[in-house]
């Protein structure tokens, strides 16, 4: 047992080095000015070597070792959590100190161009910093993959989503690449045919779209003494345990896009704010894996807050706040407008039937830059052309294309199927969820999150790492991850079908 205890002192200050790192990275994107780049992308390589030197400490490898040969004298918790250890440890020690400064830093600094970059429509400003944060994730991937016995891609993919590999996800994408073509233009003439919504008319003050998110946010359960609200180029959920911290952009010309974007995040911060406090500073308390993290976002938003019965809640509160009168204010409108399927150039604003072709088309090109196979001089016409492929769209601009996610520049290749992975996963547990508990609809149309939080919290948030992902689900649904809840989710939100 004093191997563990040991351990456990061990990752709790990991655990605290992370939780700093958050808030830099935070910072980093809504207060940092643009001069201080360097400097923060030393303090944040500084923060990742000296956690993977504490974690590659020679003495965490012989307490690991004796720990697992005691597990029998450890609780369930205990020996998940000494697993979780484990994993983290063979992560970390795979990857040379070095390259953990280099590809921390080379993130960093392309975040910063990335953001000049996009403004100014300008890939090539952009492209001597990417390629070199591509060449160093290969570094990574193709260390990782040497340890774990996994090609570089999968190795990267495990440090997001544990368990997670092209051979799962490859079947699955499959099955949506088969059907969700026909699907779109099928809900297309079916709206096509239908009264076209009504646009909300503006303009849409931003405090007032503020003070309204906050409100949502208040009403999905988000604990404010935990947490805050902030404004940033790209939405995101970060911060640190028991702070955290999530972000939206704003457009005063239309206020739907920045209150699903802070639900969506919201739906985050449930997960990160649930996790069971006994835990939250062990790898066993940590959410599992990006993919459920990215089911919880995705069923606040997209299964919660844009079906019916939370448009009959917010379409008053919204005529409130923006002194809204007439038919375009009606929930029914409204639902129609949350719910308008076209395609898009932005993967953040697009619709739940045509998001997947936008990671689709992500997944294929990552996976080929990670195999050098797509140089990133070749990046925007592949993006282009796949664009043309999977959504019939002419992009007119790199700022509309290959320049609009983050996630490439601060070297987050392996993340992008976690998003359809989520929304599969979203379908699944919400289907579980309203079977269990008949007031989950209800209460959305009251405002009342409670009784669908309460279901998430004893099922997903408060498992944390407990267990693997698919078994997570099976515990909660019924069976692993599929496609039948997603599919027929749409079918019957956008086709009317039973």
């Amino acid at each position: 047992m004093q191997a563990y205890t040991t351990l456990a002192a061990t990752f709790a200050r990991l655990g605290a080095l992370d939780d700093a790192g958050g808030i830099l990275g935070w910072d980093t994107q809504t207060q940092m000015p643009d001069g201080a780049a360097d400097t923060r992308a030393e303090q944040m390589a500084v923060l990742k070597v000296l956690s993977h030197e504490i974690l590659t400490d020679p003495r965490t490898l012989e307490r690991l070792d004796a720990a697992e040969g005691d597990a029998e004298n450890l609780g369930g918790w205990e020996r998940a959590n000494l697993r979780e250890m484990r994993r983290a440890y063979v992560h970390a020690a795979a990857v040379p100190g070095d390259l953990v400064a280099a590809a921390s830093k080379a993130a960093t600094r392309c975040e910063m161009v990335w953001r000049e970059a996009r403004a100014e429509s300008d890939f090539a400003k952009l492209r001597p910093h990417l390629t070199e944060v591509l060449r160093l994730q290969r570094l990574v991937g193709e260390a990782k993959g040497a340890v774990l016995a996994l090609s570089p891609y999968d190795a990267l993919l495990d440090g997001y989503d544990p368990g997670m590999r092209r051979a799962r996800i490859d079947p699955l994408f499959a099955e949506l690449r088969a059907v969700l073509p026909d699907l779109v233009v099928e809900v297309r003439e079916r709206q096509a045919a239908e009264a076209s919504p009504l646009k909300l008319p503006g303009p849409f003050p931003v405090a007032t779209q503020r003070e309204l998110g906050l409100a949502l946010m208040r009403a999905a359960g988000f604990d404010f003494s935990r947490g805050r609200l902030d404004v940033s180029l790209h939405p995101f959920c970060g911060g640190a345990t028991d702070d955290v911290r999530i972000t939206t952009r704003y457009d005063e010309a239309s206020a739907t896009g920045a209150l699903m974007g802070v639900l969506h995040e919201t739906g985050h911060a449930l997960y990160e704010q649930g996790r069971p406090a006994a835990w939250r500073h062990q790898p066993v308390g940590l959410a599992r894996g990006m993919s459920l993290h990215e089911s919880q976002s995705l069923l606040i938003e997209m299964q919660a807050c844009r079906g019916p019965e939370f448009c009959a809640y917010l379409a008053p509160v919204l005529r409130e706040a923006f002194g809204g009168q007439g038919p375009a204010w009606t929930s029914e409108n409204l639902h129609r407008l949350y719910t308008r399927v076209e395609p898009g150039f932005i993967r953040v604003d697009a619709d739940e039937v045509t998001y997947p072709a936008h990671v689709l088309l992500r997944y294929r090109l990552e996976t080929a830059m990670i195999a050098g196979d797509l140089a990133v001089a070749d990046l925007p016409g592949a993006f282009d052309a796949g664009m043309k492929e999977l959504l019939g769209l002419a992009v007119p601009s790199d700022r509309l294309g290959c320049l609009q996610d983050i996630h490439w520049p601060g070297g987050s290749f392996g993340y992008f199927p976690t998003y359809t992975l989520g929304a599969l996963a979203a379908a699944q547990l919400f289907a579980a969820a309203c079977a269990a508990v008949p007031d989950i609809r209800p209460g959305l149309a009251r405002g009342d999150f409670s009784p669908l939080l309460g279901w998430l919290r004893e099922h997903v948030h408060a498992r944390a790492s407990l267990m693997e992902t698919d078994d997570l689900l099976i515990a909660a649904t019924g069976r692993p991850l599929g496609t039948v809840d997603f599919l027929a989710h749409l079918r019957r939100r956008y086709l009317g079908e039973a």
